[in-house]
């Protein structure tokens, strides 16, 4: 006789990135395509982290402009309003609400102890403001409002996701279990996308040097010319090792956007040169960028359905977040409101 078994409900992963500037292929590989797989598996929330942006002094015109950008740029690399919410953070006041709270629960030396906010404090020593000190709650309450069992991170956002951990162990010692506490997760390959012209450091879109990175809505010609220009050494020969920095990362691109694995890049490339790869890196990336920027000049142009999406995605949002809100407020004693 067969024994009838209830399914397990999925787990549910939550993920944000700031909608700041351009989105460079170490974000597309790193974040946002793993986005899109996550969402077959996991019960997904996706946000654009827009509240976090304000740290750092923006330019109201150009702000709204990248924020729709952005939004576009993920649903045309595959995110599905259908399938998971994807809204911008600030249009979910829940988020703001639950940070306030979590500042009475995060200590003041934990925040001090951020090396994110060590970094952004000596790049803008003209405005060390509170935001910027406080962004780690802001960043808990982002994750905890979810119930989230999984959250994809990058090496320089796990002292944050830790602390998240904390609070939320925290607030469940004092109250009873509230939070789900969440566990990290890390994509195996593609988590990590060097600079082209400094390998050892993380491609980024504030480089100077726009060679360093590459933007997925870069032209293909200047994607081909960065590849070009990308750093290597003398050794001419493309195999993966210690001490290969711009080879192993142009192994790593190759390997993300191809499925390869090293033994099979290698294989292709025996007896190869160094030209070669970065031709063929290139070619793949344009391969893979391509339907991408196609998707995105017709959604940029439909302002009224992004508009729709991101507006039922907080929709969404708003009530899922909500029940983590009214049960935190009710632990702690707050009066429940009558409207």
């Amino acid at each position: 006789m067969e024994i009838e078994t209830e399914a397990q409900p999925k787990q549910i992963i939550f993920s944000a990135v700031q909608p700041s500037g351009t989105i460079t292929l170490g974000n597309y590989l790193g974040a946002i395509k793993n986005w899109v797989t996550l969402q077959e598996e996991y019960r997904c929330v996706f946000a654009l982290a827009d509240l976090h942006t304000i740290t750092v002094r923006q330019d109201p015109a150009a702000f709204r402009r990248h924020t729709l950008e952005a939004y576009a740029l993920f649903l045309a690399c595959g995110i599905d309003p259908k399938k998971s919410p994807f809204f911008l953070q600030s249009h979910v006041h829940t988020h703001a609400e639950l940070a306030w709270i979590l500042n009475c629960y995060t200590q003041f030396g934990e925040l001090s102890r951020m090396t994110q906010f060590k970094d952004k404090s000596a790049k803008h020593a003209d405005n060390i403001n509170a935001g910027l000190f406080t962004y780690p709650s802001l960043m808990a309450a982002d994750i905890l409002l979810y119930q989230s069992n999984l959250v994809p991170v990058g090496a320089d956002q796990k002292q944050h996701l830790e602390l998240a951990r904390n609070i939320a162990e925290r607030f469940n010692g004092a109250y009873s279990p509230t939070f789900t506490v969440p566990e990290p997760y890390i994509p195996k390959v593609g988590a990590r996308i060097m600079s082209l012209q400094d390998p050892a450091r993380k491609m980024s879109k504030s480089d100077e040097n726009a060679n360093a990175y590459v933007a997925v809505l870069d032209k293909p010609d200047d994607i081909v010319r960065k590849f070009k220009r990308a750093i290597t050494d003398s050794e001419a020969r493309v195999h993966f090792a210690p001490g290969k920095d711009g080879v192993n990362n142009l192994m790593g691109i190759y390997s993300s956007v191809t499925g390869l694995t090293n033994e099979q890049i290698e294989a292709e490339f025996e007896g190869k040169g160094y030209g070669d790869l970065k031709l063929r890196v290139a070619e793949a990336v344009l391969e893979e960028l391509r339907p991408v920027q196609e998707r995105y000049e017709k959604l940029i142009a439909d302002k009224a359905y992004l508009e729709q999406c991101y507006t039922e995605g907080a929709q969404q949002a708003l009530a899922l977040s909500t029940r983590t809100l009214n049960k935190v407020m009710k632990k702690i004693g707050f009066l429940p409101k009558q409207f």
